[in-house]
């Protein structure tokens, strides 16, 4: 039996799971959470649900053979230690892996949730078969995981695969403290700034939009909402989401560059608006990547689907069980 944590800006996850035969990975039971309280009572709160599902599920913790934590980085792995993520204010220097093994009893395993994902993604999704490949969480955040040469690649202290940090533009939307980063243009938070900068220029010009009537719901624009308002056709909705999908593609063209993978996978918000962010996002690379690497270069949404966080989480309990 395997427990993971999934740790995310906006929602938790606790996975219990099994191997299977055949090189298998099986989700048995799966509680979800808002991340709503300070670190160390979020913390806490996980390990007593965590504890309450395997009572509910008739599972004895000895039965447990190790413990998976996924969670943005930027971490310390070899350490076990939270540093600071940009979407988790407050979590800093959070010994979470020495707090696990002290509350269950077990070895617990904490990883950049990128990494975590770009491993489940190679051992059991689109990724099986190729040896160079960068997986990016675009969720919440925008984080890469990269597999280079048939192994994980984390850099000297953990912090490889940090692209939300990138700045693709002088001025724009802010993620991971920075204005134009990937991680502004290419995250949900960005794309719920994308549309609260477009949604506003509109309204004050006197122009209406479909999926925000005034200035006083600017605040609760998400991009869930303006996917879904893109999907009816709406005009000011299709534009953020081309906004997106231009400064993806730029994105995607520094990693084929440099690292010249054989295949991207994006996970959350490409897989349910790639046809929104396909088009302008091709435009992009076509402009700016090295012709030959892009032509080697397959891009796809991600194999798991909406399973990914879940499967990356057991997949680190099952590589120290």
């Amino acid at each position: 039996m395997l427990l993971g944590f999934d740790i995310g800006g906006t929602k938790c996850s606790i996975i219990l799971g099994s191997g299977g035969d055949a090189g298998e990975l099986h989700i048995l039971h799966k509680s979800v959470f808002p991340t709503d309280r300070q670190a160390n009572a979020m913390i806490q709160f996980l390990f007593q649900e965590a504890d309450e599902l395997m009572k509910k599920k008739g599972i004895q913790p000895n039965q447990v053979n190790g413990i998976g934590i996924s969670c943005g980085g930027p971490l310390d792995s070899k350490r076990g230690i939270i540093q600071s993520p940009p979407n988790l204010p407050g979590w800093d220097n959070i010994p979470i892996v020495q707090m696990a093994e002290d509350h269950f009893r077990k070895k617990a395993f904490l990883q950049n949730d990128a990494n975590a994902c770009a491993v489940a993604e190679w051992k059991y999704g689109v990724g099986r078969g190729y040896n160079n490949l960068v997986f990016l969480t675009f969720g919440t955040g925008m984080g890469a995981g990269l597999i280079l040469d048939g192994r994980l690649y984390s850099g000297t202290n953990d912090l490889a695969g940090e692209v939300g940090h990138l700045r693709l533009a002088e001025m724009g939307p802010v993620g991971f403290g920075k204005a134009g980063s990937f991680e502004g243009y290419c995250s949900g938070g960005g794309i719920a700034q994308l549309g609260q900068i477009q949604v506003r220029q509109k309204l004050q010009m006197g122009e209406a939009v479909s999926f925000c009537r005034s200035l006083q719901e600017l605040p609760m624009l998400t991009a869930k909402i303006i996917a879904e308002a893109a999907y009816r056709g709406d005009e000011t909705a299709l534009n953020i989401y081309k906004t997106c999908g231009h400064y993806l593609g730029r994105g995607l063209a520094l990693l084929i560059d440099i690292l010249n993978p054989e295949i991207i996978i994006m996970g959350s918000i490409y897989g349910r608006a790639e046809s929104l962010l396909k088009p302008a996002m091709e435009k992009s690379l076509s402009e700016e990547s090295i012709a030959l690497s892009r032509s080697h270069c397959k891009i796809v949404p991600a194999g798991l689907g909406e399973n990914i966080g879940d499967m990356a989480a057991l997949c680190l309990a099952e590589m120290i069980s």
